[in-house]
């Protein structure tokens, strides 16, 4: 069987962009039938997507509004309930006015952006589901990336909710000494994420909020000073009594300490009697953070008052030592054995004699302490 030979030559090439010729008037009239039907299809389900995200998006403005302003109203109601109270006494040991606005402040700024973070966030997703946009990949990839977000980034996780916490419940704040276990001194600033103290000897130390797990707060409300005075247990304890108190009522009238000092200067008694020393307890209450050196003060007008009073302040470790130094017994020396001529041990190491008489010589003489010689 043959098969029949096709010659390409008559076969009719295809333009492959052909162009296109003039356009007639039915035909353009055709086309502009077509697209207003479509439009008038159409057009009421665009106006009503239209109206649905001008909506959302009105009402999300509206929203975040009225809630940053009320937000705004009660932090500015919370700042005058403080400056109301600071007045008072109970106010002047418990509220300070700018540290409960800068706490108010950074409370209102957490909230507001949390606000506007939720509301804008869940506008936006409603705008895409009135735009018959798919979500489901977008809230799994949003689930998935908050998944790697909460295991790798745990600890910033944690850091800034324990910041906020600690904000909110008003732990510390700028200016506060406080101990925070791992560092201790004082605040200089209070973040989110970090708290940096200021320690004793000028070193700024950075805290993770984190990792804090306990704070002693050293400025809240008032501080204690307490002095611990060692003498002899021979001392008249009324005569000390007098002294120690003549010392709080001239400290307590002098400059500046009746301003620091918030309470009368106590003697609270005998904290503990020993053998060697007995130990006279005294105590202060003070401003918060001026407890160190109302401390420090009252230990110098006690010394200097027990001076002139004839009363001694004693140490444990050298007291013992200025016993066993002043016994009389202590600068006698032991007796020797070689003081008594007639002592074994001074015979025993007095010069032997030589063996015979030398020629020429009588009998050789006996040694001093030693026993006569017999003759046969």
């Amino acid at each position: 069987m043959e098969v029949p030979e096709v010659s390409w030559s008559v076969l009719p090439l295809a333009d492959p962009s052909p162009t296109p010729g003039p356009v007639t008037l039915d035909e353009a009239a055709e086309r502009a039938g077509n697209a207003a039907s479509w439009v008038e299809q159409n057009w009421s389900t665009w106006l009503s997507v239209g109206l649905r995200i001008l909506l959302i998006v009105v009402i999300a403005a509206v929203l975040r509004t009225v809630i940053r302003r009320t937000i705004t109203k009660l932090i500015t109601h919370m700042n005058n309930s403080a400056q109301a109270v600071e007045g008072t006494a109970l106010g002047g040991l418990l509220v300070n006015a700018e540290r409960r606005r800068q706490r108010s402040e950074a409370i209102g700024s957490v909230l507001r952006s949390v606000a506007s973070f939720l509301i804008l966030g869940t506008a936006a997703l409603m705008v895409l589901g009135a735009l018959n946009i798919n979500l489901a990949p977008l809230l799994a990839s949003a689930g998935v990336a908050g998944v790697a977000l909460g295991f790798g980034a745990r600890n910033l996780v944690t850091d800034f909710l324990s910041g906020v916490f600690m904000i909110l419940e008003d732990q510390y704040g700028v200016g506060d000494t406080i101990d925070a276990g791992v560092a201790s001194g004082e605040v200089i600033e209070v973040g989110l994420r970090v708290t940096k103290l200021r320690g004793d000897n000028g070193a700024i130390w950075y805290v993770r909020n984190g990792e804090v797990k306990r704070i002693g707060n050293l400025s809240q409300g008032w501080a204690t000073a307490g002095v611990d005075v060692q003498v002899l247990p021979s001392e008249d304890l009324d005569n000390i009594r007098a002294v120690l108190s003549e010392v709080a009522e001239d400290m307590a009238k002098a400059e500046p300490w009746n301003e620091r000092l918030w309470g009368p200067i106590e003697v609270l008694g005998l904290d503990s009697v020993l053998l060697e020393s007995m130990i006279v307890r005294v105590s202060a209450k003070t401003m918060p953070g001026k407890a160190l050196g109302v401390e420090r003060e009252l230990r110098w007008r006690i010394k200097q008052a027990f001076d002139r009073a004839g009363i001694r302040i004693v140490g444990g470790p050298a007291l013992l030592v200025e016993e066993a130094a002043a016994d009389p017994s202590a600068g006698v020396a032991a007796p020797s054995a070689l003081a008594s001529p007639t002592s074994p041990q001074a015979l025993a190491s007095a010069p032997i004699p030589p063996a015979g008489p030398t020629p020429g010589s009588g009998p050789a003489a006996p040694a001093p302490g030693a026993p006569p010689l017999n003759k046969p």
